[in-house]
């Protein structure tokens, strides 16, 4: 680690260490970095294996659900069309009197079915998926696994919007992301492949072979005109693609596999590679895995098969994927200048994502992407030059394209400290670390999240969420982290306690000054604080602090998918004074605190 050479103290590389890292430093922290050794502690953040018993056991305790198989999540959190069907099936409802029945009284009706049956409601389950992915972020031990976690996630997107695969979405993290974040890149990619989630997501589940030749010459196969685009701001949602080219094949999935997984927008394939890829796709399915509703007549006919036929046939399946050669486009195909004969079947799909998975603008891309969530918006082409050479000289191994980074001179430049903008989960986890606040109730902050503009596990686009400061900030922004550093002060977020006193031994400062100075030390370890104290202090005495807030943020830009700003009406509580939640209030808020 060359950080001696940016001229560097122990304690700020540790400082920068812990802001990369980690969702945030939390008081003392610099300390145990520094007297654990910032190598030593930078390779048992690789590990990943620190105890996060007591947390897990939390979490379990409370959210039994997301350690559900995904068929037992089918069935204990059913969809309301599977439930009517049901409740007519039971003789609960009738069919014909639903239409008279008004939705409160039909809703109410099937409360109580479901709650006779032991079924459980969709929307909370996700608030289970949300909790956790909060208390994980602040509280594990294995910091860099959860930020590399919520990075991957970002990277391989799936949206509860779309209920087909909601469900299918704590296994995708749980399973195919969560245990292959610092492996080989390959493998992460071929479990987000097989992925029930991702599977639905992109429609890939559905895409299957037809024989075009069988169709009348007075209806042919209507063409995909997508243009590639070099600007990803200009892409066409998956909502907006044309009508297939053939009459069973999708090629959603194939093209996001290329453009946002592994190659790039500008990784150098065609049209035509998109199509060829996604016939080599078709028949990778899943498994019917319910017993009741779609699948359910081919799961029976599947478990007749015995494991000789099963194989025999063609067939493939792995946990919940299931490649079904009967939906599978026999004929040879060419994508990227590589040949795939006629008759590959599930083996030409493997082949065509390791090709992906080690093509050299996947290395790029990769890199580049890892450098700018933990080095810059914009980092030197040198960096992402060392990191793809790593990348493709070990196999596509995450772990050692992370240590070259962390041991190249671009990571510690005085132009990579400091210079990420937070977040808004990234700003709200880091304020509550910053302030050891406790927890008791993590959907207490799943507001604040959708008022910042990042409702997590929402982002429909499968882009992920913008990794660059420019999305985030604008006035409106502006005003709800500073009401957000407010609350979280004076101990009004719901569910979220904080004790201000406790972070100074119980010593209040004898002035707001004092105050400043005292808690920008603790809660922005290692900066220079001359140029805090000269932005901040004025606002201590401010008459109108938000106006002030807006007017600071005035030429920031504007982002259409954030909310409206709202002013919130502040009141201090027995622990936290009003003067000095007020100053810690404004240091969540300023500028020096959204950055990492």
């Amino acid at each position: 680690m060359p950080y001696k050479q940016a001229h560097l103290t122990d304690r700020q590389a540790a400082a920068h260490l812990l802001s990369r890292f980690t969702f945030g430093a939390r008081p003392g922290d610099v300390d145990s970095v520094v007297k654990m050794g910032l190598k030593n502690w930078f390779i048992a953040q690789l590990n990943g294996d620190l105890s996060d018993d007591s947390l897990l056991t939390r979490i379990d305790t409370v959210n039994k659900d997301l350690r559900l198989s995904n068929g037992e999540m089918l069935k204990a959190f059913p969809t309301t069309g599977l439930v009517i069907q049901m409740a007519i099936k039971d003789s609960v409802i009738q069919k014909d009197s639903i239409g008279s029945l008004g939705k409160p009284k039909l809703k109410a009706m099937l409360q109580d079915y479901m709650k006779r049956k032991g079924f459980k409601n969709i929307p909370d389950l996700y608030k289970e998926l949300q909790a956790r992915k909060i208390l994980m972020a602040a509280y594990s031990k294995n910091q860099l696994h959860e930020v590399l976690t919520d990075f991957w996630y970002n990277h391989f997107n799936c949206a509860l919007n779309k209920e087909d695969c909601s469900r299918f979405i704590p296994d995708f993290e749980r399973d195919a992301i969560r245990p292959n974040v610092l492996g080989k890149f390959q493998t992460l990619l071929v479990a987000t492949a097989k992925s029930p989630a991702m599977l639905f997501y992109l429609d890939n589940f559905s895409s299957s072979y037809t024989d075009t030749s069988r169709l009348r010459p007075n209806n042919p196969p209507k063409s995909l005109k997508l243009p590639l685009s070099n600007d990803t701001s200009k892409r066409k949602s998956i909502t907006q693609i044309p009508p297939r080219r053939f009459q069973g094949l999708n090629e959603n999935y194939a093209r996001e596999v290329m453009e946002l997984h592994t190659l790039g927008v500008d990784g150098g394939y065609t049209q035509s590679d998109v199509t060829q890829a996604a016939r080599i796709l078709t028949g990778w399915t899943v498994y019917p895995i319910s017993d009741q509703g779609p699948g359910a007549f081919a799961k029976k006919l599947l478990e007749k098969l015995s494991p000789e036929d099963f194989i025999k046939k063609g067939f493939v399946r792995e946990g919940d994927f299931l490649f079904t050669p009967n939906r599978h486009d026999p004929g040879s195909k060419i994508v990227l200048g590589h040949v795939f004969p006629a008759g590959g079947g599930y083996q030409e799909g493997m082949d065509l994502l390791s090709i992906l998975a080690h093509h050299n603008s996947t290395a790029h891309f990769i890199s580049k992407k890892l450098a700018i969530r933990f080095v810059s918006d914009n980092p030197p082409k040198s960096l992402i030059e060392k990191m793809a050479t790593t990348f493709l000289n070990t196999d596509g191994n995450i772990r050692e394209v992370l240590i070259t980074m962390v041991s190249s001179p671009e990571f510690w430049s005085p132009t990579s400290l400091r210079q990420k903008t937070k977040s808004p989960f990234e700003y709200i986890l880091s304020s509550v670390r910053s302030l050891n606040s406790k927890i008791i109730d993590p959907n207490g902050l799943i507001p604040w999240l959708n008022r910042m503009g990042q409702p997590i596990y929402y982002f429909t686009a499968p882009t992920g969420f913008p990794d660059q400061g420019a999305y985030w900030i604008n006035t409106g922004s502006l005003l709800n982290r500073m009401n957000f550093g407010l609350s979280l002060a004076t101990g009004k977020v719901n569910g979220i306690k904080t004790d201000l006193l406790a972070l100074n031994n119980y010593h209040e400062p004898e002035s707001n000054e004092a105050a400043l100075l005292t808690f920008s030390t603790i809660m922005l370890p290692e900066r220079n604080l001359d140029e805090t104290m000269r932005r901040l202090s004025p606002l201590l005495s401010h008459p109108d602090l938000h106006t002030k807030i807006e007017s600071a943020g005035s030429n920031s830009g504007s982002n259409p998918s954030m909310n409206k700003p709202s002013v919130m009406e502040i009141k201090p509580n027995d622990k936290n004074t009003s003067s000095l939640a007020q100053v810690v209030g404004i240091i969540i808020g300023s500028p020096e605190f959204q950055r990492r």
